[in-house]
């Protein structure tokens, strides 16, 4: 089977720790609310220390610098590269939405590039909720080390926005999850290998030039 290369090993490495991280900061983030007690996660074997707080809060702020340095090193070594073909476009929104009617066969699939008009949005979307809760985190986390002196309101708006983005950042991953699974199973193998089937990108990318 003829393959392509579609993700060098710099960008599979930086995408893994995002996801990792990611998913961790989320563990730890709802182990300080407390929830693992309340709900008996604590009684599943080998849990129970996820409701001690000081344990939780040290791997929020491990996977937080890791989240943080790998979301900085993608948007200088990318920018640096000039490499902007997942940057959204003129048209992107509406090609999106044509790009989802045509999986329920209700539309003519867009012709895409490297990236399809639905990925570059999406990617907006969660590279804006990663900044968000990095900026959000830096704050929080200065507070907590007595760094800096807020104003009482600004904190708690931004715990609450913190919050919030954390939640919707969990809804975008699930999301994406589910997508892969369900819709783009054959690119899954690239986030691993780096490459993908040629067939399937001429198919779901014509304008990619392979």
């Amino acid at each position: 089977m003829s393959q392509v290369i579609r993700h060098s090993l710099t960008v599979r490495v930086t995408h893994w720790l995002i996801a990792v991280s990611g998913i961790l900061l989320l563990f730890s983030g709802f182990g300080q609310m407390p929830m693992y007690q309340r709900y008996n996660v604590v009684k599943i074997p080998g849990m129970a220390w996820s409701s001690d707080y000081e344990i939780t809060l040290l791997i929020h702020y491990i996977s937080a610098a890791f989240f943080t340095a790998a979301v900085v090193f993608h948007l200088v070594y990318h920018f640096k590269r000039k490499e902007f073909a997942i940057i959204p476009q003129k048209g992107d929104i509406l090609a999106s939405i044509k790009g989802v009617l045509s999986m329920i066969g209700l539309s003519e699939q867009p012709r895409h590039s490297k990236f399809q008009a639905k990925q570059r949005v999406i990617y907006a979307i969660f590279t804006t909720t990663g900044i968000l809760l990095v900026v959000t985190g830096l704050l929080k986390s200065y507070k907590n080390l007595g760094a800096l002196i807020l104003d009482p309101m600004l904190l708690q708006w931004t715990a609450l926005i913190h919050t919030a983005t954390g939640m919707f950042f969990m809804f975008l991953l699930l999301a994406h999850v589910v997508a892969l699974i369900l819709f783009y199973r054959p690119m899954i193998p690239s986030m691993f290998t780096g490459k993908m089937d040629r067939e399937y990108a001429h198919k779901h990318h014509p304008e990619w030039p392979i």
